[in-house]
């Protein structure tokens, strides 16, 4: 009978583990596809046509439809919650947003965070807020997008997380310890 072991996974980063300076290159780049653009297009209601009506954009300086810009900043801040806020309470601001280059259909999307900034929080003695510059590139290395992003991240003495119950975990769900494998 083999004796069952359960190991720490990456439980994401607490208030301590921030260094201003620090840069995290975030894993899994992501190609924007057409049907991205256009739910995301359809559901936030944006009726701008260079984002849905192919022959107004092919008139354009662009040449065809861009991908949503709110869809831009959806996805590079959704690349960036494994490394910066997988242990936020909340996100207290997004600012300085810039669009440098469009993205286009078929662009894969890569993104980093650099902590610029980190403080106590004076109210709440569990968090602490940590802002980081968000930039995302294309695949050619063209920045698309920088903004400013500041989490409320918990400080790890407060969570206590252990491999048997990571944050976000209910005591008692999954492999308890003692678990044998049959």
């Amino acid at each position: 009978m083999t004796e069952t072991r359960i190991q720490a996974g990456w439980q994401g980063r607490f208030y301590e583990d921030f260094d201003v300076g620090d840069v995290y290159k975030h894993p899994y780049g992501r190609t924007v596809t057409e049907t991205d653009d256009v739910w995301f297009t359809n559901l936030t209601m944006n009726v701008n046509p260079m984002h849905f009506n192919e022959a107004y954009a092919s008139e354009t300086e662009f040449g065809e439809r861009l991908v949503n810009g709110t869809f831009v900043i959806a996805l590079a801040v959704g690349m960036s919650v494994v490394d910066v806020s997988m242990n936020a309470t909340a996100n207290l601001g997004y600012d300085d947003i810039r669009h440098h280059a469009p993205v286009f259909h078929g662009d894969t999307i890569f993104a980093e965070s650099e902590v610029i900034s980190k403080r106590e929080s004076e109210s709440r003695e569990h968090v602490g807020m940590v802002t980081t510059e968000l930039r995302a590139y294309n695949q050619d290395g063209t920045k698309v997008l920088s903004l400013e992003r500041t989490p409320m991240v918990l400080k790890r003495e407060h969570t206590n997380p252990s491999p048997e119950q990571p944050p976000g975990w209910p005591a008692g769900v999954g492999t308890q310890p003692g678990d044998a494998d049959e």
